[in-house]
């Protein structure tokens, strides 16, 4: 179920022209250093915003620190979810909640960088692809998180053919029509490039910022890494060889209106 912040966004006559969606689940201490940049970065492009926290049933000071975020910058609001339904399910609450034009998503963990939202968007508004990933060239992970990443994303590029270097990386940027693509899976998150390439958009990376983590715990845990993504990347790949030729939605009239 799904229930809103107390404190709700500003009224507005018309949809904002970027919306952000930050998933996030007990990350006190990461929210307001995050708002702010975000904050900071997106009203530098000159356009109206909205900051989408969408709050995973955190239990800790996650909540009170997006009603902070939103008594200093308006422009954020909290989607709250009653029971802690995974990042993938967040994410999509987020991204279908969303109400601008240009779609925008990173994690809430403070590693992910704002700064790099004005190169990925102008990415996708050179009209050379409709999704813009990040790629954590630097990663500030452990050892043994890198070496999986890296094993993880050669098998899924060469199973999947998404061609991007780290689908795991959540700073991205799109149009509004990709999300269309999109549907509940496991691991969702992690598979976004290969589902907007089955649905024949077409995706581009660029390297970004990449940061230590400073408050809280990673929520994924060594069979995150490893057998639950692989069962989720088979079980895609069957769905993708079964699905029909595809095409490009918003090029065909697609399944996600533009606003008028």
């Amino acid at each position: 179920m799904i229930t809103h912040a107390p404190t709700p966004s500003v009224a507005s006559p018309e949809p904002p022209a970027l919306s952000l969606v930050i998933p996030v689940y007990n990350e006190a201490g990461n929210i307001l250093p995050l708002a702010a940049t975000a904050a900071e970065v997106l009203r530098g492009l000159g356009r109206s915003f909205e900051i989408i926290f969408v709050n995973d049933g955190s239990t800790d000071g996650t909540a009170a620190e997006i009603a902070a975020a939103h008594g200093r910058w308006p422009e954020c609001r909290e989607l709250r979810l009653e029971r802690n339904s995974g990042q993938a399910a967040a994410l999509l609450t987020g991204l279908r909640a969303a109400e601008g034009e240009w779609l925008l998503m990173m994690d809430g963990d403070g590693q992910n960088d704002p700064r790099d939202f004005p190169a990925l968007l102008a990415l996708v508004e050179s009209n050379d692809v409709d999704l813009a990933c990040g790629w954590r060239v630097d990663r500030h992970d452990s050892t043994l998180r890198r070496i999986m990443s890296r094993v993880a994303n050669v098998v899924r590029r060469a199973i999947l053919r998404d061609g991007v270097h780290d689908a795991g990386c959540q700073l991205r940027a799109m149009r509004r029509e990709v999300r269309g693509a999109f549907f509940p899976m496991e691991l969702m998150q992690s598979f976004i490039p290969a589902l907007a390439v089955a649905a024949g958009f077409r995706v581009g990376e660029i390297p970004v910022r990449h940061h230590a983590r400073r408050h809280g715990t990673a929520k994924y845990g060594l069979s995150r890494l490893w057998w639950r993504p692989a069962a989720a990347m088979l079980g895609l790949r069957w769905k993708i060889w079964r699905s029909p030729t595809p095409r490009r939605a918003h090029a065909a009239g697609g399944t996600d209106k533009k606003r008028p």
